[in-house]
């Protein structure tokens, strides 16, 4: 199995490389219906896991975005992976913004944001959009108290099973969600609360490489107000893609709009 600093990844095909980097509270297996239309476009392709889920290791410290991005930069060194493109999802696109602002684009052609934090998704005093401290407190005693009756709320939001339970995702698949978010780190579960509250402004301005944003309309994780209609105001030359009724895991519902954009933009570099 390979591993950098501890980092689990997985590095199949040939081409130009591309860097999927997964959300809460998943790990690299969560991008299934990505993995193999981009291998088929002729791609290669890496899924890791971010530190304190999947296979990686489970540090009590270190769940802070300058250490992801820390983490994402160790993982392209030692690949040495040029050319590649950057596709986050969620708190994975927090990776992308600071990895590009504080190492550059050396090595990366395009970059990719589903269901983007956006400049930040905590509310400021400079900038009153977002959810209020109150918000990630109650979430934090939530996993603290029932870490586990947690996710099973976290991801009926996630895919609003409301609407999309055995229309665009099975209960096997919710199941098998949970499941996986559960072996995840206790503590890195928890300590992900506070990175979600980070601010992006300083970081998205310095992305001097074309980026795609897909977000759901639909979206009760991170409102699309929150998130990819402000992106726009940091990087004005952004492709912004909105899905119509998509909720926050539009990777795994929405693959007939997710995928042909995604492989569309690739192929546009």
């Amino acid at each position: 199995m390979p591993y950098a600093h501890e980092i689990y990844f997985e590095d199949h095909g040939s081409g130009r490389p591309i860097v999927l980097i997964h959300g809460f509270p998943q790990d690299g297996t969560s991008w299934e219906k990505q993995v193999g239309p981009l291998l088929d476009a002729g791609h290669r392709v890496i899924t890791y896991d971010r530190r304190g889920f999947g296979r990686s290791g489970r540090p009590a410290t270190g769940y802070d975005y300058d250490t992801f991005a820390a983490d994402l930069d160790a993982l392209m060194t030692q690949l040495d992976l040029t050319d590649a493109v950057l596709v986050g999802f969620s708190m994975g696109t927090g990776d992308v913004a600071r990895y590009l602002s504080r190492y550059g684009s050396a090595r990366v052609t395009r970059a990719v944001m589903i269901a983007t934090l956006g400049p930040q998704f905590a509310w400021s005093e400079d900038d009153p959009i977002g959810f209020p401290p109150e918000v990630f407190a109650g979430i934090a005693e939530q996993i603290r108290t029932d870490r586990f009756a947690y996710l099973e709320r976290y991801f009926q939001t996630h895919f609003v099973t409301a609407t999309n339970l055995g229309v665009r995702i099975s209960e096997q698949a919710l199941r098998a969600n949970f499941a996986n978010a559960a072996t995840a780190s206790a503590l890195a579960t928890l300590h992900c609360v506070d990175a979600w509250q980070e601010d992006f402004r300083s970081d998205l301005p310095k992305i001097d490489v074309p980026l795609l944003v897909l977000h759901g309309t639909a979206d009760q994780n991170i409102p699309i107000d929150f998130g990819a209609r402000r992106i726009r105001q940091f990087v004005p030359s952004a492709e912004i893609i909105e899905v119509e009724d998509g909720p926050h895991g539009i990777a795994w519902t929405h693959p007939e709009i997710v995928n042909p954009a995604l492989l569309a933009f690739i192929a546009a570099a």
